[in-house]
């Protein structure tokens, strides 16, 4: 199999999730490039921030036209993630390589872990600027760091501590990731000379769609089970990763 082919499946498996679930598919994404593509842990999350932005703005798009994005709550969350996600995007080229794969993978782990719990029950949807603020800007430092999105971070808190419905929490994510997302990648502006181009853009391109998809599926498909299932696949990648650098 090609590496195009692989970029397109794997780019609409991420877009589908994405789609489905508000986030989650970035995580993914970084994975697929490392060892699916070849590309270097500092390369992968590079890529992984062009991929997950283009393919969360398009998303966003296809849930604000259903009513199903919280502007005012999303953007000061989206708001206060901006620095830390610069940040800590411009920190990431610093760091070795195996330490990006191992916090990377332990926090997979952790957001695996939490999607395989059973909702908690939801308080009434109102905004809490503090507490906006504050998941806000540690969701940015995950962001700008691992380059994922951090929709899987991203949906429990909107849901748990500002009181949105699962699906407002999907929509509104969805400009939360795009927001944070740019930040990284304008941080890291100046480190994307080694991206391979030829095989982003169909990835991208494949992910876009996918979102598109995943928005229908997510109406017709328990969103606990596609939770779970996602969830499954995520662990098991977490715990590969980790073996791989430990090995």
């Amino acid at each position: 199999m090609t590496a195009l082919v692989i970029a397109v499946l794997a780019g609409a498996v991420i877009g589908l999730a994405l789609g489905a679930l508000g986030g989650g598919g970035s995580v993914l994404a970084v994975p697929a490039l490392i060892y699916l593509l070849g590309f270097t842990p500092a390369a992968a999350t590079t890529a992984s921030l062009i991929i997950v932005a283009a393919t969360s703005a398009t998303a966003l798009y296809a849930h604000a036209r259903d009513g199903n994005v919280a502007w005012k709550t999303g953007s000061l969350f989206a708001a206060a993630g901006f620095v830390p996600a610069y940040l800590t995007g411009a920190a990431a080229g610093r760091v070795p390589e195996a330490v990006l794969t191992v916090a990377f993978s332990v926090i997979a782990a952790l957001a695996a872990a939490r999607m395989f719990r059973p909702a908690a029950a939801r308080p009434p949807e109102r905004i809490r600027p503090g507490k906006a603020a504050g998941a806000g800007a540690g969701l940015g430092a995950v962001t700008g760091f691992l380059g994922v999105g951090g929709g899987f971070l991203a949906v429990p808190a909107l849901v748990g501590v500002l009181g949105l419905t699962m699906r407002r929490a999907v929509g509104t994510s969805l400009l939360v990731i795009t927001v944070s997302s740019l930040a990284a990648l304008i941080a890291r502006a100046g480190s994307g000379g080694g991206l391979d181009w030829a095989l982003i853009g169909p990835f991208t391109g494949a992910a876009i769609l996918g979102a598109w998809d995943g928005k229908r599926l997510a109406a017709k498909v328990s969103g606990g089970s596609l939770q779970k299932a996602f969830a499954g696949v995520l662990l098991a990648v977490a715990v590969f990763m980790l073996i791989d650098v430990i090995a």
